[in-house]
């Protein structure tokens, strides 16, 4: 049975998942059931330098320690941590960017490769998550 982001039953551990040789990688479904969300910040990073939008720092750093890691395009962010976000958003931002926000319902690609350091456990972020909404 294919994969869904909405149905539990096509889910594995990750131990299962690091064992499978299907697909094309690890990746994370944030569901109803345990408050995980994942911000997600496009093209924020330049990939050659590692400097950071402003914008995209300023989130960074709101976002206090929490797991965050660089996405498989290389140039952008998923911050994860514990927050209520039943339907997910796409907020856009002055300066022509947008921030996305979701904390159900979607299969997110993970990498496992923090960015700069930051630690591999989450916490609340629903401060920050207000703010961005």
């Amino acid at each position: 049975m294919a994969a869904s982001s909405t149905n539990a039953r096509t889910w594995s551990s990750y131990k299962t998942a690091t064992e499978s040789v299907a697909g094309v990688g690890l990746g994370f479904v944030l569901s109803d059931v345990d408050d995980v969300v994942c911000i997600d910040l496009d093209h924020c990073l330049n990939p050659l330098t590692g400097r950071l939008a402003p914008w995209a720092a300023a989130i960074i750093r709101d976002a206090g320690a929490t797991y965050v890691e660089v996405s498989p395009s290389g140039d952008g962010l998923h911050v994860f941590g514990f927050a209520n976000v039943r339907q997910g958003r796409r907020i856009r931002r002055e300066g022509g960017y947008a921030v996305e926000v979701y904390g159900s319902g979607r299969y997110i690609a993970m990498t496992g490769q923090r960015f700069r350091g930051a630690p591999s456990t989450l916490t609340d972020i629903s401060a920050l998550v207000t703010e961005l909404t």
